[in-house]
């Protein structure tokens, strides 16, 4: 039987430490005070472990985890940040734009065909980055 190493005490929150270990196969027992391996996923939950295996399985592509979830882009994403947080990661801002409608792709292509902006100031917005120029100023593109 294996159970999962709780890390604290289920009664008053301290830190567990490891006593005993015992080796199945050949019966011997040690007993003292030993450190606990680090390993930064322990501190997940089952389900947050599964979320990232098919985020990896998925090669980090959100859309291709919304296909395999069954969940939407933001939900996926709070999800993620999550993850980071239990990791003790704070999440970026600037790494979750939001989405552009097909009206805004739209317009950007109207905007480009018609010369109001160029083909480079044309990609950005349709990747949803800030131009120099209102990354300066704060504004956005």
């Amino acid at each position: 039987m294996n159970n999962r190493f709780p890390g604290r005490c289920p009664v008053c929150g301290s830190e567990m430490i490891i006593t005993r270990l015992h080796c199945h196969s050949c019966d011997t027992t040690l007993e003292g005070q030993f450190s606990q391996p680090t390993n930064p996923l322990s501190q997940l939950t089952a389900e947050q472990i599964n979320f990232l295996m098919a985020f990896i399985r998925c090669e980090g592509r959100f859309n291709r985890l919304e296909n395999e979830l069954g969940f939407s882009y933001p939900t996926l994403r709070n999800r993620f940040n999550e993850i980071l947080r239990a990791l003790g990661f704070e999440p970026s801002q600037d790494e979750t734009p939001a989405r552009l409608t097909s009206d805004d792709r739209r317009k950007i292509l109207e905007d480009l065909e018609k010369g109001i902006i160029d083909f480079g100031e044309a990609q950005r917005r349709l990747r949803n980055r800030k131009s120099p120029e209102s990354a300066a100023d704060g504004s956005q593109s």
